[in-house]
């Protein structure tokens, strides 16, 4: 199962005419091939410099000055290539709930349409790329005192390779009809902004609702990938709009991709896909099973439950369902549980689990508002027991009758093997979060300690260790980290847009004025997250909008952590509910279940989780109760 497959449908984009060139295919072939070689390469490498830092400081107490200061240098490079990476792959983040009901005819051409507005936006963006490039020449780096441009060169290296792979693929995927036609709709947009732009010029805010709400509503469901619609957005509003030079881009995107924090994204990414290859997380299920095979629905609450210990480390909610239900639903289809249920309640595991750390939202929440990330990961841990909790509620009711006369309760000696065997499996999880909220490493550390721990624990105690898989799976870590950091490139280029208007002054003063106080505040905050959460993905949502609403509620009174918990949550159950909710449908293709036939159990699990948000914003407690004072 594809980890992006939440976000995007891959071989829409991706299957070449057969009548394509061969020196076509051959060249997209090589490129592909050089590019995901080195991507590869420097997430190992990364990971060997940051862990080569943990040691030294550590174990030696003698830190490497020049460590993060050269990984953040490959970080970008990484980040950047791994864009590249994910283009050819067709896993970009895009919504395909519209695409994907509509005629052939029609879908063909708005997945014409998607690489043609990214190969318009790549293309106005490399020069501006050099110039910022250029300009960085003059900048020296602290540690290793070398020109800030070998790292800023990522940018128009990546930008031009990824413009040389939407050509490609362009020329590749369709007959020229449809070629030129999407072209086409783009030029025609295109000029007609241009023909208006002494009228746009002289607007207010208004270009806000032109640009960043019809450009980017348009783009978004007609499937362009999420971050090319921001930055075709955000690019013309500045160029039409305003005199501010298209460098301003750039440096938002490098600003957006380059924050330390998110450093650790890619190797919580790997760290996910070794739990899965190394056994670990089938180890977990496997204890939780014997624990609770015998009672009825006990499989169920195994579910919820096995979610909620590997939720969040692989940094993709499709790779963490993956990696659970192949495991679980043939037993459970066995007792009787029939597949609609199935998805259904592993669509509201997905949702329930969003706020535990190390939870990529966690680390993009605090990179874009400054919050505390020791303090996020203690209060992400409470709010998904509250909402598990009402999740195990349903589900003892609907499983109060289930036939157990095919169970097999497993004795003392099997759980307490079982548990042995777990034991170092389900340790890991919780002394990443431990360590982290506790002060003892910052997540991007113990990131690179849990890595090491699985590739330990996978050798010596699972002896599971797949070397064969070991390229491809940091091929995939690239390309996964470079879809997700050229969004929030992309969305703090249009968040920055957004400030310089002076919305953000209007944003927090309509706010401030709604009715009902704090409580009205949040119950909009609510509403309007489910809503960006099926249309945006949390990432997205979050740089876009983080920056803006956190301020807010903190002059209402809101704790920016009870916030952040109501927020993640609001977006979890917009991503896992249908229609919109793509996460759902990244469930029913995992569990290989029609979509109609979760629809109707996937109702009560929603309500139950919204039960639950309302409980937790209700109740800051559960939110901040463990937080240090």
């Amino acid at each position: 199962m594809n980890p992006h497959s939440e976000f995007s449908d891959p071989q829409a984009l991706l299957t070449p005419r057969a009548r394509a060139p061969k020196w076509l295919v051959a060249l997209e072939a090589a490129v592909g091939t050089a590019v995901e070689t080195a991507a590869a390469l420097l997430v190992a490498v990364e990971v060997v410099i940051l862990f080569a830092g943990v040691v030294s400081r550590y174990a030696f107490h003698r830190p490497l000055l020049w460590s993060d200061e050269l990984a953040s240098i490959l970080f970008l490079w990484m980040a950047m290539l791994g864009a590249v990476v994910a283009l050819r792959r067709g896993e970009h983040m895009r919504m395909t709930a519209i695409v994907g009901r509509v005629s052939p005819p029609v879908r063909a051409f708005l997945d014409m349409l998607a690489i043609a507005a990214a190969l318009v936006f790549l293309a106005l963006i490399v020069h501006p790329a050099y110039e910022f490039a250029h300009d960085e020449m003059v900048i020296t780096t602290p540690a290793l005192g070398i020109s800030n441009a070998w790292r800023a060169a990522a940018l128009p290296v990546g930008s031009a390779l990824m413009l040389l792979i939407a050509l490609i693929r362009l020329l590749e995927a369709g007959s020229w009809r449809l070629i030129l036609g999407s072209l086409a709709v783009i030029a025609v947009g295109i000029g007609i902004l241009l023909a208006l732009q002494p009228v746009l010029f002289e607007l207010d805010n208004e270009n806000l609702l032109i640009f960043f709400v019809g450009i980017v509503a348009l783009n978004v469901f007609a499937g362009v990938p999420i971050a090319f619609a921001f930055g075709l957005a955000t690019y013309g509003y500045l160029a039409i709009t305003t005199m501010i030079p298209m460098t301003a881009i750039v440096g938002r995107l490098d600003e957006g991709m380059s924050h330390l924090i998110l450093l650790s994204v890619p190797l919580f990414v790997f760290l996910g896909l070794l739990i899965e290859m190394t056994g670990m997380a089938r180890a977990m299920i496997g204890f939780l099973g014997n624990l609770l095979a015998h009672v009825r629905g006990g499989l169920h609450y195994v579910l919820v439950g096995s979610m909620y210990l590997v939720s969040g480390i692989s940094g993709s909610k499709a790779a963490d369902m993956a990696a659970i239900a192949p495991v679980l639903f043939p037993e459970m289809q066995r007792r009787g549980a029939k597949k609609g249920d199935l998805v259904a309640l592993l669509s509201a595991t997905g949702a329930q689990t969003e706020t535990i750390p190390p939870s990529l939202v966690l680390l993009t929440i605090g990179s874009v508002t400054g919050v505390s990330i020791a303090s996020l990961f203690t209060g992400g841990m409470l709010p998904a027991v509250v909402l598990g909790l009402t999740l195990c509620a349903l589900v003892w009711w609907r499983y109060r009758n289930e036939d157990l006369s095919h169970a097999r309760r497993a004795s003392g000696t099997q759980i307490l093997r079982s548990l042995l065997i777990a034991a170092p499996a389900i340790a890991l999880p919780f002394v990443i979060r431990a360590a982290v909220v506790q002060g003892v490493a910052t997540a991007t550390e113990v990131s690179t300690i849990g890595i090491a721990y699985s590739i330990i624990a996978g050798l010596l105690i699972y002896r599971q260790f797949d070397w064969r898989r070991l390229l491809p799976m940091l091929v995939e870590t690239a390309s996964l980290s470079g879809a997700i950091l050229l969004i929030i490139g992309a969305a703090t280029g249009m968040a920055w847009s957004l400030t310089q208007s002076g919305f953000s002054q209007d944003l927090a003063a309509a706010m401030a004025a709604m009715p009902g106080g704090k409580a009205g505040f949040i119950a909009v905050s609510i509403l309007a997250f489910i809503i960006l959460g099926s249309v945006l993905e949390g990432i997205p949502a979050i740089v876009l909008f983080g920056p803006l609403l956190f301020p807010i509620a903190k002059q209402m009174g809101v704790h920016e952590v009870h916030y952040a918990m109501i927020v993640i949550l609001s977006m979890g159950i917009g991503l896992f509910a249908p229609p919109f909710g793509v996460g759902y449908y990244a469930a029913c293709a995992i569990g290989r279940t029609n979509p109609s036939e979760g629809i109707r159990p996937i109702a009560g699990y929603m309500l139950a989780l919204v039960a639950g948000l309302i409980l937790v914003a209700a109740v800051p407690w559960i939110s901040i109760g463990f937080l240090k004072k």
